[in-house]
Protein backbone atom coordinates (compact mmCIF):
# COMPACT_ATOMS: atom_id res chain seq x y z
CA UNK A 1 0.00 0.00 0.00
CA UNK A 2 1.22 3.74 -0.90
CA UNK A 3 -0.43 5.66 1.24
CA UNK A 4 -1.60 4.66 5.17
CA UNK A 5 -5.30 4.95 4.52
CA UNK A 6 -8.12 2.36 4.71
CA UNK A 7 -7.99 0.01 2.34
CA UNK A 8 -11.02 -0.09 0.20
CA UNK A 9 -12.67 -2.13 -1.71
CA UNK A 10 -14.89 -0.92 -5.22
CA UNK A 11 -17.15 -2.60 -7.11
CA UNK A 12 -19.24 -0.41 -9.47
CA UNK A 13 -21.83 -0.77 -12.65
CA UNK A 14 -23.99 1.76 -14.89
CA UNK A 15 -27.05 0.62 -16.27
CA UNK A 16 -29.26 2.47 -19.17
CA UNK A 17 -32.85 2.36 -20.35
CA UNK A 18 -32.13 2.77 -24.08
CA UNK A 19 -28.48 5.26 -24.86
CA UNK A 20 -29.12 7.66 -24.73
CA UNK A 21 -32.41 7.41 -21.93
CA UNK A 22 -32.63 7.17 -18.10
CA UNK A 23 -29.55 5.87 -16.80
CA UNK A 24 -28.04 4.90 -13.28
CA UNK A 25 -25.68 3.68 -11.47
CA UNK A 26 -24.37 1.05 -8.62
CA UNK A 27 -21.66 0.73 -6.19
CA UNK A 28 -20.96 -1.28 -3.04
CA UNK A 29 -17.71 -0.08 -0.64
CA UNK A 30 -16.49 -2.25 1.30
CA UNK A 31 -13.44 -1.91 4.14
CA UNK A 32 -12.83 -4.38 6.98
CA UNK A 33 -16.37 -5.38 8.44
CA UNK A 34 -17.71 -1.79 7.15
CA UNK A 35 -19.93 -2.06 3.78
CA UNK A 36 -21.67 0.87 1.68
CA UNK A 37 -24.12 0.56 -0.91
CA UNK A 38 -24.88 3.75 -3.17
CA UNK A 39 -26.74 4.75 -6.56
CA UNK A 40 -27.74 7.06 -8.92
CA UNK A 41 -29.43 8.22 -11.70
CA UNK A 42 -29.85 10.75 -14.72
CA UNK A 43 -32.83 11.61 -16.62
CA UNK A 44 -31.07 11.97 -20.09
CA UNK A 45 -27.70 9.76 -20.14
CA UNK A 46 -25.64 7.24 -21.27
CA UNK A 47 -24.50 3.91 -20.24
CA UNK A 48 -20.56 5.69 -20.37
CA UNK A 49 -21.98 8.24 -18.39
CA UNK A 50 -23.59 5.81 -15.39
CA UNK A 51 -20.41 3.38 -15.66
CA UNK A 52 -18.05 6.63 -14.94
CA UNK A 53 -20.74 7.84 -12.38
CA UNK A 54 -20.40 4.71 -10.35
CA UNK A 55 -16.56 5.17 -9.80
CA UNK A 56 -17.06 8.57 -9.24
CA UNK A 57 -19.79 8.45 -6.60
CA UNK A 58 -17.74 5.60 -4.80
CA UNK A 59 -14.42 7.45 -4.40
CA UNK A 60 -16.55 10.56 -3.72
CA UNK A 61 -17.83 8.81 -0.73
CA UNK A 62 -14.32 7.90 0.81
CA UNK A 63 -13.74 9.94 4.17
CA UNK A 64 -10.14 10.51 3.20
CA UNK A 65 -7.20 9.25 1.04
CA UNK A 66 -7.59 5.27 0.99
CA UNK A 67 -5.91 2.60 -1.04
CA UNK A 68 -8.55 1.43 -3.30
CA UNK A 69 -9.22 -1.80 -5.47
CA UNK A 70 -11.89 -0.85 -7.59
CA UNK A 71 -14.05 -3.53 -9.85
CA UNK A 72 -15.71 -2.32 -13.25
CA UNK A 73 -17.30 -4.51 -15.86
CA UNK A 74 -16.96 -1.54 -18.13
CA UNK A 75 -14.38 -1.85 -20.63
CA UNK A 76 -14.49 1.96 -21.28
CA UNK A 77 -13.57 2.66 -17.61
CA UNK A 78 -10.64 0.27 -17.17
CA UNK A 79 -8.78 1.27 -20.81
CA UNK A 80 -10.03 4.85 -20.09
CA UNK A 81 -7.83 4.59 -17.10
CA UNK A 82 -4.97 2.72 -17.53
CA UNK A 83 -4.11 3.88 -21.46
CA UNK A 84 -6.38 6.78 -22.86
CA UNK A 85 -6.44 9.48 -20.46
CA UNK A 86 -2.52 10.11 -20.45
CA UNK A 87 -2.90 10.95 -23.99
CA UNK A 88 -6.66 13.08 -23.30
CA UNK A 89 -4.65 15.04 -20.56
CA UNK A 90 -1.34 15.71 -23.11
CA UNK A 91 -3.59 16.72 -25.73
CA UNK A 92 -5.69 19.05 -23.33
CA UNK A 93 -8.13 16.82 -23.46
CA UNK A 94 -8.84 16.42 -26.89
CA UNK A 95 -8.29 13.44 -29.55
CA UNK A 96 -7.58 13.27 -33.33
CA UNK A 97 -10.53 12.65 -35.21
CA UNK A 98 -9.49 12.17 -38.42
CA UNK A 99 -7.43 15.03 -39.35
CA UNK A 100 -9.20 17.48 -36.57
CA UNK A 101 -8.85 17.50 -32.67
CA UNK A 102 -12.05 17.17 -31.28
CA UNK A 103 -13.29 16.95 -27.50
CA UNK A 104 -13.32 13.78 -25.60
CA UNK A 105 -16.69 12.47 -24.92
CA UNK A 106 -17.68 12.86 -21.16
CA UNK A 107 -14.98 15.34 -20.66
CA UNK A 108 -16.35 16.78 -17.22
CA UNK A 109 -16.66 13.45 -15.88
CA UNK A 110 -12.88 11.91 -16.96
CA UNK A 111 -11.90 14.94 -15.14
CA UNK A 112 -13.90 14.77 -12.16
CA UNK A 113 -12.29 11.20 -11.70
CA UNK A 114 -8.37 12.01 -12.29
CA UNK A 115 -8.81 14.51 -9.26
CA UNK A 116 -10.32 11.72 -7.43
CA UNK A 117 -7.65 9.57 -8.33
CA UNK A 118 -4.96 11.78 -6.94
CA UNK A 119 -6.34 11.15 -3.69
CA UNK A 120 -6.67 7.69 -3.53
CA UNK A 121 -4.06 5.33 -4.24
CA UNK A 122 -6.04 3.24 -6.57
CA UNK A 123 -6.39 -0.15 -8.83
CA UNK A 124 -8.79 -1.16 -11.47
CA UNK A 125 -9.90 -4.25 -12.28
CA UNK A 126 -11.94 -5.21 -15.52
CA UNK A 127 -14.55 -7.92 -14.39
CA UNK A 128 -16.64 -9.68 -16.43
CA UNK A 129 -20.20 -8.34 -16.33
CA UNK A 130 -23.38 -10.80 -15.65
CA UNK A 131 -20.61 -13.30 -15.29
CA UNK A 132 -22.32 -14.54 -11.19
CA UNK A 133 -20.04 -12.39 -9.32
CA UNK A 134 -21.97 -11.25 -6.31
CA UNK A 135 -20.67 -8.06 -6.10
CA UNK A 136 -20.99 -7.08 -9.77
CA UNK A 137 -24.07 -8.51 -9.83
CA UNK A 138 -25.96 -6.77 -7.02
CA UNK A 139 -24.33 -3.65 -8.54
CA UNK A 140 -26.27 -4.00 -11.30
CA UNK A 141 -29.42 -4.61 -9.28
CA UNK A 142 -28.61 -0.91 -7.90
CA UNK A 143 -28.03 0.52 -10.88
CA UNK A 144 -31.23 -0.94 -12.74
CA UNK A 145 -33.32 0.06 -9.74
CA UNK A 146 -31.62 3.68 -10.19
CA UNK A 147 -32.49 4.25 -13.62
CA UNK A 148 -35.83 2.86 -13.15
CA UNK A 149 -36.53 5.46 -10.32
CA UNK A 150 -35.59 7.92 -12.56
CA UNK A 151 -37.90 6.52 -15.64
CA UNK A 152 -40.79 6.84 -13.27
CA UNK A 153 -40.15 10.06 -12.24
CA UNK A 154 -40.23 11.56 -15.30
CA UNK A 155 -43.07 9.82 -16.61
Amino acid sequence: MINDGPHVVIYTDGACTGNPGPGGWGAILTSGSHRKELKGGEDHTTNNRMELMGAISALEALKGPSNVELHTDSKYVQQGISQWIHGWKRNGWRRKDGRQWVPIANEQHWQQLDQLLAKHEVRFTLVRGHAGHPENERCDVLAVAAAAAVRQQSE
